[in-house]
C-alpha cells in the first residue's frame, strides 16, 4: 500500500513539473515569437553601450565637421543626466575595448578635450 501512495505522489509531481515546463516553454514562445514586445519612440538614453558609443562618434564627427560644441553637449545630453566629459569618457573606453579605428578614437578625444574645457555660461549670454 506505501509504495502503491509513493508512486502517485511522485506521478504528481512529474505531472505538475511537466506542465510548469509547459506553460513556461508555451509563455516564452507567445512572448518572444507571437507578440514580441516593440518598442518605439525610446529616447537614445536606453541604447546598449555599444549604440551609445556610435551616437557619441556621430556626434563628434559633427563636431568636426561645425566646430558647434553647444550643439555637440545638446546630443550629448540626450545620452543621459551625467555630464557629457562623463558621457564622452565611456563612450571613448568602450571604443578602445572594442576596437575603434584610430581615426575615430581622435575625433572623440578631440571632442572630450573641448567639452571639458567648454564655458556653458558663455554661450547663455549669446542670443
Amino acid at each position: 500500500m506505501r509504495s502503491m501512495l509513493e508512486s502517485t505522489d511522485k506521478i504528481r509531481y512529474l505531472f505538475f513539473l511537466a506542465a510548469v515546463a509547459v506553460g513556461i516553454s508555451l509563455g516564452l514562445l507567445y512572448g518572444w515569437a507571437l507578440s514580441p514586445v516593440e518598442f518605439y519612440d525610446t529616447t537614445p538614453d536606453t541604447m546598449r553601450v555599444d549604440y551609445k558609443t556610435d551616437y557619441v562618434l556621430m556626434a563628434a564627427e559633427a563636431y568636426a565637421a561645425e566646430q558647434d560644441v553647444l550643439m555637440a553637449v545638446r546630443r550629448l545630453a540626450l545620452l543621459g543626466a551625467e555630464s557629457p566629459a562623463d558621457i564622452i569618457q565611456e563612450a571613448m573606453v568602450f571604443a578602445s575595448e572594442a576596437s575603434y579605428a584610430p581615426d575615430d578614437l581622435i575625433l572623440m578625444r578631440e571632442l572630450a578635450e573641448v567639452v571639458r574645457t567648454w564655458n556653458p555660461a558663455l554661450d547663455a549670454a549669446l542670443p
